[in-house]
């Protein structure tokens, strides 16, 4: 599918003579795929997870963030892709815009795919994704380590919207941060919390 129609639903929702965010272009670069989580204090507060796939930001919203605890599956609602470009994107969403809010860049980096078949060859990652079971290895500033998003719910047949889980992978000692206080969580791009981004848009 041309990348174009990938952000149709992301273009269509937004203003960009009003939002700041970025159109997208497409463009790519570093060898492994990207990773970032954004709290974003909309009409609700959350966390916003996207992996680079192609030439787009998979993207999920994580209500409480995700977990340090193999124990902790954390709930992952699916969104529009976003452009590659979202991965830098921090400030305030003008009100009336969608998702009106300020956005900080909690944590970024690559991603190693992991995803395999029942005999342990490679399955390649989006098709891991369409299957409903994803693995991989993040490195980050903050998170490091094995996760896995699982689908749950599909969403088909009326009975609800899609959902996953987020979890982490059990017996991974990797280093890593749990999910922080949002308000007081620091952006791991300018070191701003939410308070300070949505200040400093004021002053612009």
């Amino acid at each position: 599918m041309a990348e174009r129609d990938r952000l149709r639903d992301y273009r269509g929702k937004r203003d960009f003579d009003r939002t700041g965010e970025p159109r997208g272009s497409g463009a790519s670069c570093g060898d492994l795929p990207r990773f970032v989580v954004q709290i974003h204090d909309a009409s609700t507060m959350h966390f916003d997870f996207r992996l680079q796939v192609d030439d787009v930001l998979k993207s999920w919203s994580i209500p409480k963030g995700p977990s340090a605890d193999p124990k902790d599956k954390r709930l992952a609602v699916p969104t529009e892709d976003h452009p590659l470009e979202y991965e830098e994107f921090e400030g305030v969403i003008p009100r009336g815009e969608y998702g009106g809010g300020t956005v900080i860049v909690w944590d970024h980096g690559t991603y190693e795919p992991l995803s395999h078949d029942r005999k342990g060859r490679p399955v390649n990652f989006a098709e891991s994704l369409e299957r409903g079971h994803a693995t991989f290895r993040l490195s980050g500033s903050k998170l490091h380590g094995e996760y896995a998003l699982t689908r749950f719910r599909s969403g088909a047949g009326g009975d609800g919207e899609e959902a996953w889980l987020l979890v982490k992978r059990a017996g991974d000692r990797a280093r890593t941060h749990g999910a922080p206080d949002p308000r007081r969580a620091r952006s791991a791009k300018s070191g701003r919390t939410l308070a300070q981004v949505a200040s400093d848009a004021a002053g612009e």
